[in-house]
């Protein structure tokens, strides 16, 4: 390799992979006690983390300080290196030989983006060391207003977090007063904590972005390059500073930020990436620079083509360290090292098919015979279990026509009596008729034998 030049983050991240196909041990650790995840956080190197995440590297190991790479990820600000390990189940509040949390050493080394990551992560800000020393202690000792504030705006009692002592009888103020904490000092001194508005807050809590709005290009690389905030940082609606300058259209700015190596396809709550953002307010000239630097997201019907060169200059995952651009590679050789890493996942593919071939063949049973058995074995239970329900309602719907067939009958012989006694009514009434007609006729009849004369009457 010539003089000068390094590996990009995701070439550390293929050659870390390629290492762990052909066995490294990923426990061996240096005579400081750091493993390959300490290094890795050491350096920001978050293409290594994920592939030591995967491969069952333990996250939690401590050095001879007991420090996991937590805490050396929050100490060098490598916020989303930080956040790759919180993602993976990494305790936030793991504490080192002193007491110290990874918010302790964010805050000593002023890492504003890392303790704002940490709190979300649950964090306790509110736990001491053992020398009883709070997180905003530690950054008013060394004089990091941001985390101070930050910090501050986010405990229980503000007023009360300012009275806090540590073991050596000392609050905020007497630690920055003894280390020459100017700018601490004068915020206490003239902080009116209980009439902060929650736009104030905002400004504590995200003043990067808060730069990013109003354009102030000089505050923005003070807060960028002195390491207090990442190029990528986050605010509550998940906005980065590309949005937030994007949407006054501050092309100074934005042009800053992307040169630094802002990725400028990270969407917010809306899912709007920055472009979208200033789309929405007309910013023309805002568009026209950052479309022309969007990556294209892969169609679902998509197919890939090795043969087509085209699909390979479609790239841009969300934090994705391509964009990153730390080699100044053009796009031809940024292009051509995805077409030969997708080249290696076929070989290594086809090379994985025939292990698994010649396995079996040797009478081996692989990972995914046994999840097609216990899959089988899952599919005759639950047809085992239908049956025996589709048996129990067969059984029913017999009992049910059984009943049904009982009550027929019973309504049947229910309905022959009173068929019987309307039919005996019918009878006796004509029985009765004819008997009356025979008493008309015999007195009709001894009325004409006496010689009487029958008229009719008109």
């Amino acid at each position: 390799m010539e003089s000068g030049h390094t590996l990009s983050p995701t070439a550390w991240g293929i050659c870390l992979h390629w290492l762990l196909w052909h066995g490294a041990d990923i426990t061996s650790v240096t005579p400081g006690g750091w493993t390959a995840a300490h290094i890795a956080a050491i350096r920001g190197q978050d293409a290594c983390i994920q592939a030591l995440i995967m491969n069952g590297a333990d996250l939690s190991v401590q050095d001879d300080r007991g420090c996991t790479p937590s805490h050396l990820a929050a100490t060098h600000g490598h916020s989303y290196t930080l956040q790759v390990m919180l993602r993976s189940g990494v305790d936030p509040n793991v504490s080192d030989k002193y007491d110290w949390k990874p918010v302790h050493y964010a805050s000593f080394h002023g890492r504003l983006g890392c303790v704002q990551l940490l709190v979300k992560w649950g964090a306790a800000i509110e736990d001491v060391d053992q020398n009883g020393n709070l997180p905003v202690h530690v950054a008013a000792m060394e004089g990091h207003l941001y985390c101070f504030k930050f910090l501050l705006s986010r405990m229980s009692s503000m007023k009360q977090a300012l009275k806090v002592f540590n073991d050596n009888g000392e609050n905020a103020m007497d630690l920055a007063q003894r280390f020459f904490k100017d700018n601490i000092v004068q915020f206490i001194q003239g902080a009116e904590i209980e009439g902060d508005n929650q736009n104030n807050q905002e400004n504590l809590t995200f003043p990067g972005h808060v730069a990013a709005y109003k354009g102030d290009l000089e505050m923005l690389k003070k807060l960028v390059e002195n390491g207090i905030i990442n190029i990528n940082e986050r605010d509550d609606n998940e906005s980065t500073l590309l949005h937030r300058a994007a949407g006054q259209d501050h092309i100074e700015c934005l042009q800053w930020l992307i040169e630094m190596g802002a990725d400028v396809n990270i969407t917010n709550k809306d899912g709007e990436t920055a472009a979208d953002t200033a789309k929405k307010f007309a910013h023309l000239s805002a568009v026209s620079l950052l479309v022309g630097l969007q990556k294209y997201e892969v169609e679902e019907n998509d197919e890939i083509d090795d043969q087509d060169v085209k699909f390979f200059e479609r790239h841009g995952v969300q934090g994705s360290t391509d964009a990153k651009d730390e080699l100044s590679q053009s796009e031809a050789e940024k292009t051509n090292a995805r077409k030969r890493a997708y080249e290696k996942v076929v070989e290594l593919r086809r090379l994985l098919e025939i292990a698994e071939s010649n396995f079996k063949q040797l009478g081996g049973i692989s990972e995914g015979d046994i999840k097609q058995k216990k899959e089988d074995q899952e599919s005759r239970r639950m047809i085992k279990e239908l049956q025996v329900q589709l048996e129990g309602e067969r059984l029913r719907r017999e009992k049910l026509e059984c009943q049904l067939d009982e009550c027929r009958a019973e309504a049947s012989h229910r309905q022959t009596p009173v068929d019987q006694i309307h039919l005996n009514n019918v009878v006796s009434m004509e029985h009765d008729s004819s008997d009356s007609n025979k008493d008309k006729r015999k007195v009709t009849k001894k009325i004409t034998s006496s010689g009487g004369i029958f008229m009719r009457r008109s």
